[in-house]
């Protein structure tokens, strides 16, 4: 990689010690500096906001990276349109005699620019970079308007439909460059036009191949020297190579160097990511002034992919541990520092990632870097996804934005296998039923494939391409699964449908029919909200449980099975799709850490898993600190609290009472915990046996809340009891807001408390007027009603209510989970002790459908018992939830 950002504050110099003290004024010829600062936005359409005098200075001052939709994490109808971007620049007065460049590191999805009023140029693509030759259009004598047009809702560049959000803006670095007129040529699809590469690599030699192409863009021809120096990862110079160059006035003149043998290379890998440099210096052969330089990493590695005994490294069975990662931050979107973006790689190889998946689309260089230095093997793509339409001008953007990805990162050893495709199956499917109107988009589609696979190979010939499919056999039906060299499956088996043991299953008919086609388990997880806890999980309840128990089913599989290649978990981060309803509207929540970067607890069993090298033991129940559970009598409430290890035997305390020791299995040991008071002490602690002669202790500890909810009702334990039902629901839930939890709801039995009759229905669509969501997704269905056996007393009772009862357009990513539900209108009496409370009561015609209704009512109670119930007037009842506290 060039230019490494660590490098990128203001204008940079670098430069070897040697050629520093011989030369330390004619090196900073090349000058590169961000131009974030200073810039005023306008969200909308201004077409005068191009010309040169157009007054802005009403307009929003804002700093980049920038994005304008902040409002995806609120609104499903975000905005999609056009804004302005505008700034003066004033350029030094030595760079009258150099060529000036402007680079874009992203903007999303099309950008026009102008300066002076003037237009340089376009770039169609929302995660590529571009650079313009703007020299031509600069003044030195006055102050220069740049305006730069953005547009995130072009149809003719892709991604156009996809299960994330289309950030809008500028929102990667800006830059300025100015070199002589001599220079590597800056605009060769947004790369440094310099590709490195290592046609021979073994464990006892190898080389490095060097292209690119140099520009003059003086009249007169220049005679010129170019010297590449091979740093050893240690510093030391390996070796040098010089050729003498003759290039015409605008010639753009192309170069190729392979070196001499390195003896012994130190290879790249994962756990031992040795880079070695590469600097680029081009030089005036008569003066020695150096006009132009460039450093890049590149590393010694080889690599295969088998049908049958998976991917290999160095020479070696390596199984790939991945994740995927979007690449936008709660509450600013895409517009990430580049300091986030290393965050979020060192926590990717702390957990023990040694392969990313960059999805769906090129990231930052920063993520790049990371990825080449810390040592992550990486999958990168464009984002084609769901569907290709015939929109003219469409596949055309495609090929440009896969050139562009190569290219701009061809240089990082660190990149296996380049892909173009993610799932191009599930829309055409759902939106085409009949064969007429399915068979040409299916043509369009294999066609655009067959191109871009075709230009792949052109542009690198060193890796392999890929596609992502969903779990449908019909991508090898129609020919996409015979396109590429490795095919990646996305398969969600137990959660969208179907259940955990569906996933082995289908990876074992794939590899029958296809034993020579290469598989990576390309996305596979399950939702999780930190609010929801269940002792019965299942699929789609969003609980923390439910998200363990389908990881710790899948992981094992990758893991054993010699034949994949390795998987990707879907996603690293709970990431912004503001499509998405479900318990966390505008939130895809299958992430191991959480929109703000904080673990949840199973990114830990990944941990245990995955790093062999230190002992890992971590109590996961971070996510599940105030819990509550029914209490009969005096007795202790038994709920367990799981360990993530990677040590062969845990012992778990609590309150400093061992609860004994429990042997590790597939990197977990659950133990059933005696709950009895509001704050217990939790520690564990395992031997790790460092030598035959050296035994550590390895502790974790924490503190976790109880509230008892005592089954049987009396003076004594009414007096400060907020008793909180999630009724038709398995789920604790647990408000952000108030603290409070809801009980998983229950039959009535006597002495107790409980419902009566109906059965549990939810719905994944948003609940609107709450910040508890889930609490209103779950329901009881043709409930009869709900008691409660309590001595005499004035009682507050509150029932929430949200009607779902009306069809609802699913997510198509939902993949085929029907709701099932039924357009009706709902009327019924809400009867209380025979006293009736509400007639005729219909929550939709009262707070409309999918929105929260809350009732609260005073009450007198001289039956010892609050029976509550809900006779029918029109369609069914239900009940969302019930909250019941003693008042005198």
């Amino acid at each position: 990689m060039s230019k490494e950002k660590k490098y990128r504050i203001g204008t940079y110099l670098i430069l070897i010690p040697a050629i520093l003290f011989l030369f330390p004024k004619v090196y900073a010829q090349h000058e590169s500096k961000t131009i974030n600062d200073s810039w005023k936005f306008y969200q909308g359409e201004c077409k005068a906001a191009a010309s040169a005098t157009y007054d802005d200075s009403a307009w929003n001052s804002i700093h980049l990276p920038h994005t304008w939709n902040t409002d995806a994490y609120t609104e499903k109808k975000y905005y999609q349109g056009t804004g302005w971007y505008r700034r003066t620049l004033t350029l030094p007065q030595n760079w009258q005699t150099k060529q000036v460049f402007l680079k874009l590191d992203a903007a999303s999805k099309a950008a026009t620019i102008y300066m002076n009023g003037r237009k340089i140029g376009e770039h169609n693509g929302g995660y590529t970079a571009c650079t313009f030759d703007i020299t031509p259009f600069c003044s030195f004598d006055a102050p220069n308007s740049l305006a730069i047009h953005v547009d995130n809702a072009r149809q003719d560049i892709p991604p156009i439909s996809a299960d994330f959000t289309f950030f809008g803006g500028i929102y990667r670095d800006v830059w300025l460059t100015a070199v002589p007129k001599q220079h590597f040529h800056l605009t060769n699809y947004g790369s440094e036009g310099i590709f490195i590469s290592t046609p021979q690599v073994s464990e006892e030699k190898g080389t490095i191949l060097i292209r690119g192409e140099i520009k003059n863009d003086a009249e007169q021809k220049a005679s010129l020297e170019l010297e590449h120096i091979i740093y050893n990862p240690d510093g030391s110079i390996a070796q040098t190579q010089k050729q003498s160059i003759q290039i015409k006035g605008g010639e753009l003149y192309s170069f190729r160097t392979e070196t001499a043998p390195i003896l012994s290379p130190r290879l790249w890998a994962p756990e031992a990511p040795h880079l070695y440099r590469i600097e680029s210096i081009l030089r005036d052969k008569k003066t020695k002034a150096i006009l132009d330089h460039s450093n890049h990493h590149t590393g010694f590695r080889w690599f295969s992919f088998d049908g049958k005994t998976g991917f290999s490294l160095n020479g070696k069975p390596y199984k790939l541990r991945g994740i995927c990662r979007h690449q936008d931050q709660k509450t600013i979107g895409v517009a990430l520092t580049d300091e986030m973006h290393r965050r979020d790689m060192k926590l990717m190889k702390e957990m023990g990632a040694n392969f990313i998946r960059i999805s769906h689309y090129p990231q930052d260089d920063a993520l790049l870097e990371m990825c080449d230095k810390l040592g992550m093997l990486a999958w990168e793509e464009i984002p084609i996804i769901d569907i290709v339409p015939g929109t003219p001008g469409y596949a055309e953007n495609c090929e440009n934005n896969l050139r562009e990805m190569i290219r701009q990162h061809y240089n990082h050893p660190s990149i296996i296998t380049w892909g173009y495709m993610n799932e191009i199956l599930l829309v055409t499917q759902r939106r085409y039923k009949k064969e007429e109107e399915l068979k040409p988009v299916l043509e369009r589609t294999l066609s655009l494939a067959n191109r871009l696979e075709k230009v792949l190979k052109e542009e690198d010939s060193t890796r392999v391409s890929t596609m992502a499919f969903h779990g449908s056999n019909s991508y090898n039906e129609v020919g996409l699964g015979n396109i590429t060299d490795i095919v990646g499956w996305n398969l969600y088996q137990g959660w969208y449908g179907g259940d955990l043991t569906g996933f082995e299953r289908f990876l074992t008919e794939q590899h029958k029919k296809h034993p020579s086609h290469p598989m990576i388990v390309s996305e596979y997880g399950a939702g999780s909200d930190k609010r929801l806890h269940s002792l019965q999980p299942h699929a789609f309840d969003f609980s923390i449980e439910y998200q363990q128990k389908y990881l710790e089913h899948y992981l094992p599989i990758l893991e054993e099975t010699p034949y994949i290649c390795g998987g990707t978990h879907w996603n690293f981060i709970d990431f912004s799709s503001a499509l998405r309803d479900e318990s966390m509207p505008r939130i895809n929540n299958k992430g191991l850490v959480y929109s703000g970067r904080s673990p949840k607890d199973v990114y830990y069993y990944y941990k245990a898993a995955w790093r062999q090298d230190i002992p890992v033991l971590h109590i996961a129940s971070r996510d599940w600190t105030h819990r509550s559970g029914v209490q009969h009598g005096k007795a202790p409430v038994p709920l367990p609290v799981k360990v993530y290890t990677n040590l062969p035997e845990v012992e778990l305390f609590i309150d400093g009472k061992s609860l004994g020791k429990q042997k590790t299995e597939n990197y977990t040991v659950t133990f059933q915990v005696p709950f009895s008071r509001k704050k217990h002490f939790i520690s564990a602690q395992a031997e790790n046996k460092e030598s035959d002669q050296s035994i550590s202790m390895i502790e974790d500890a924490l503190h976790i809340n109880f509230t008892p909810i005592p089954a049987n009702l009396n003076e004594t334990n009414l007096r400060n009891l907020e008793l909180a039902v999630n009724v038709g629901s398995n789920c604790f839930y647990t408000s952000d807001e108030s603290q409070l939890t809801w009980l998983p709801d229950q039959p009535y039995t006597e002495s107790s408390w409980g419902y009566i009759g109906g059965e549990s229905r939810n719905s994944q669509t948003q609940v609107e007027n709450t910040h508890d969501g889930p609490l209103f997704q779950t329901l009881r269905n043709e409930i009869e009603g709900y008691c409660f056996d309590v001595p005499n007393g004035v009682y507050e009772v509150e029932f929430l209510f949200t009607d779902i009862f009306r069809e609802n357009a699913a997510t198509v990513y939902q993949l085929g989970r029907e709701s099932g539900v039924e357009s009706r209108e709902n009327i019924f009496d809400i009867v209380i002790n025979g006293e009736s409370v509400e007639e005729n009561f219909s929550p939709c015609r009262e707070s409309g459908y999918f929105h929260a209704l809350r009732k609260r009512y005073n009450i007198t109670n001289f039956r010892n018992k609050i029976e509550i119930r809900f006779p029918v007037r029109n369609g069914k009842s239900f009940l969302n939830g019930i909250k019941l506290r003693k008042l005198y």
